[in-house]
């Protein structure tokens, strides 16, 4: 490859110049003379199958041949793709816990399909030795995945005294695909715990990963994938709430909803949900922030969840989070939580998705219903909302992609939202991302811009982004960009190695520079930075970076420093670990003065046997006194601690039983001052059909007059109590 520049003009040129690497492997895909039996057992009627067992080492040697063997093949029918992967092993080292779908560990085998040969998306179907199954899909070219989609497909694992055998039968109705292709791309994938093996029968680069533009190649062998019926799936659900009003009163609730899948063709989907429930969704963890910005939540409702890549702007690094786009659709904002802790009720939510050749469209429509809530001021009414989007995406030179992406927002009293143009620029091991915005609230407005950019070669390491956003560019009520007036960049770079032998894997070092503007304080913030990252083949690394320079806040100019520090341990099957931390002398918003924070933590899970498994999160944050004030017993002024212990038991696959406390406690007042506890019980009895047991309590200190006494006391006692009987049944029509 041509020596790495930042100059848009040369990576334009190296992308219209680029060409993939040609598929140096291929798999015939043959009709079965009859239906495999999905059930762990190798049928005579397997021998028809081509076979594929010429699998290599991505990690920990890279290239090596595997310490055992393993075999795929594969089968269709007019309706189902059949998978069968042997997987030789000394049995007494395979991993096979219990678990839930997409709730995975153990030894993992896996199929991998581009059925649209646009070498950018691609499904998984992965299974693991004690039969758990696990789906997603793989984006940008498998550098972002998204586990919330879910299908309806069937597997089966076997364990034998040479190993274990895994099934999978995929129905072609449960997936999306291009009908006028005579191959679709393919990758296997297997994963051992016991010696950190990961397997794949197609060749990668070390240094980029998985790519699906570098699968092989699954040649309909006469006989390509055909999908009858409606493809309709509907979802009643059904819903029983009993919530405390106080100690020992409560209120019991019957509601139901209605959830829609519907494909009409092989490239199109639609979604729909009528008075939907989020019950079974675990609270929000604590967060800790002394920014002077809004704080984020992820999304975890499953209808936003997904198909969510539809509608987010391109080149986000999941994998490394170097490179994060704008957030212009949000949708948390959708039903949010007001601020009395009450939510705005979701009527109904709507979107649909689809391809037709090089271009992907989405839509999306919800309902928000008018609401009233308390504030210190008196009560408030949250108005009925219509919330809109609207995505086209087209991709371009085979692997890079460009779209326009709108969001809006109307009530009685505004329109508001946003439109922009956003695309990706791609070769195997380098990534250009781009974004512009406008922003719309009536008759005003302003832009945003951000851009991303990163190159990994076997033996350097490039990478810079930067956003301006403007002065007025407010989305605040369809998007997450609270950062108005802002304007940042940062670059940095360095060698890496890479050691084909020997207990240390890779190792990076890299130095850099950042400048940031911000209106709020009229003044450019200035940093150079310094970091390493050390990667052992033991499932073992760490990361440690330390930065300083000069920023001001408010009518503070200080000297900044920051160092911080990362590890993660997975040395074993049976446990893994990270520990992270760190030191900064910065301004403190939510106190209003300059000093120091510091943060550290530590979370951990111990599989106990195979069907139980406990772990728990420690985070300690610790603020400093203001500079100024010296001469006080102690330079810290408070310390907040958060934990949040679990366990998981799962006695059969697909049936859980999650439990955990989050407590919060500060050394100034020497107590917790919230206990929130969870309880969830979930059954998958068939396909995407689920019962849900949830009972969630919140716990803190309030200040009343117990029964028969008029003299207030604070009493750590119930905020809120209630629990959920949520059934969901899927019709496959």
């Amino acid at each position: 490859m041509p020596r790495p520049n930042f100059s848009l003009l040369l990576v334009l040129a190296l992308s219209l110049s680029a060409v993939s690497l040609a598929q140096q492997k291929s798999l015939r895909l043959r009709a079965a003379p009859s239906r495999p039996v999905i059930d762990g057992v190798v049928d005579d009627v397997w021998a028809t199958a081509d076979s594929a067992a010429d699998f290599e080492q991505l990690s920990p040697y890279y290239h090596k041949a595997p310490a055992h063997r393993t075999e795929a093949r594969v089968l269709t029918t007019p309706d189902a793709l059949y998978c069968l992967m042997r997987c030789e092993a000394d049995p007494r080292t395979v991993q096979h816990p219990t678990g839930k779908l997409d709730d995975f560990g153990g030894d993992i085998v896996s199929i991998m399909l581009d059925t649209f040969g646009d070498k950018q998306t691609a499904y998984k179907f992965a299974v693991s030795a004690g039969g758990v199954r696990i789906d997603c899909r793989l984006l940008d070219d498998a550098r972002n995945r998204d586990y919330n989609w879910d299908g309806v497909w069937f597997a089966a694992a076997k364990m034998y005294d040479w190993g274990f055998i895994v099934e999978m039968e995929i129905p072609y109705r449960c997936i999306q695909y291009d009908e006028s292709l005579l191959q679709w791309g393919l990758d296997f994938d297997r994963w051992v715990p016991e010696g950190g093996e990961d397997l794949y029968w197609a060749s990668y680069e070390e240094n980029e990963g998985q790519r699906i533009s570098k699968f092989g190649s699954l040649l309909f062998d006469g006989q390509r994938p055909t999908a009858h019926g409606l493809n309709l799936e509907i979802y009643p659900v059904g819903l029983q709430k009993t919530t405390a009003i106080r100690e020992g009163a409560y209120r019991v609730e019957h509601d139901a909803g209605l959830d829609i899948f519907y494909n009409p063709s092989k490239s199109l989907t639609f979604q729909a949900t009528a008075n939907p429930d989020f019950a079974q969704i675990e609270a929000d963890p604590f967060q800790f922030s002394i920014s002077r910005y809004e704080t984020y939540f992820n999304e975890r409702r499953p209808f936003f969840t997904q198909g969510n890549e539809v509608f987010m702007a391109a080149g986000r690094e999941q994998n490394s989070g170097f490179y994060r786009p704008l957030e212009l659709f949000y949708s948390r904002r959708i039903g949010k939580k007001l601020p009395d802790g009450s939510e705005a009720p979701l009527l109904f939510g709507s979107k649909a998705f689809g391809r037709a050749d090089d271009w992907e469209y989405g839509g999306f429509a919800a309902i928000a219903g008018e609401t009233e809530y308390e504030t210190p001021s008196g009560p408030v009414v949250e108005q009925r909302a219509t919330f809109v989007s609207a995505r086209v995406k087209k991709q371009i030179w085979e692997n890079s992609s460009v779209g326009v992406l709108f969001v809006g927002k109307h009530d009685k009293d505004n329109d508001e939202g946003v439109i922009d143009i956003d695309g990706a620029l791609r070769g195997s091991d380098w990534q250009l991302a781009y974004q512009l915005a406008r922003s719309y609230r009536n008759n005003t407005g302003d832009y945003a811009a951000s851009a991303g950019y990163k190159l990994e070669q076997d033996k350097l390491f490039l990478a810079a982004k930067g956003r301006a956003i403007g002065n007025d560019f407010d989305i605040s009520q369809v998007g997450y960009v609270p950062w108005k007036g802002l304007a940042d960049f940062v670059a940095l770079g360095g060698p890496r190695w890479y050691f084909p032998e020997g207990e240390l894997r890779a190792l990076l070092l890299y130095a850099g520079g950042a400048v940031t503007y911000e209106h709020a304080d009229l003044y450019t913030d200035h940093s150079a930075l310094l970091g390493m990252n050390m990667s052992f083949r033991s499932n073992f690394g760490f990361e440690i970076n330390a930065s300083h320079g000069r920023s001001r806040d408010g009518d503070t100019t200080y000297p900044s420093t920051e160092v911080t520090f990362s590890s993660w341990f997975n040395i074993s099957p049976k446990w893994s670990a990270n520990m992270y931390g760190g030191w900064q002398r910065s301004f403190n918003f939510r106190r209003g003065y300059q000093s120091y924070y510091a943060w550290y933590g530590v979370g951990a899970s111990w599989t106990v046997f195979d069907e139980l498994q406990i772990g728990t999160s420690f985070d300690s944050f610790i603020e400093g006194r203001p500079v100024a004030n010296p001469d006080k017993e102690s330079s810290i002024e408070e310390v907040t601690i958060n934990t949040r212990p679990f366990f998981s038991l799962t006695p059969v696959n697909d049936l859980n039983i999650y439990a955990y406390i989050d407590l919060v406690a500060k050394r100034s007042t020497d107590r917790v001052e919230q206990l929130l506890g969870g309880l969830l019980i979930s059954y998958q009895f068939l396909p995407k059909s689920w019962v849900y047991l949830s009972i969630n309590e919140i716990r803190d200190w309030r200040v009343d007059s117990p029964a028969g006494s008029q003299t207030p006391v604070e009493r750590f006692q119930m905020r809120e109590r209630a629990a959920v009987l949520k059934v969901k049944y899927l019709y496959y029509l």
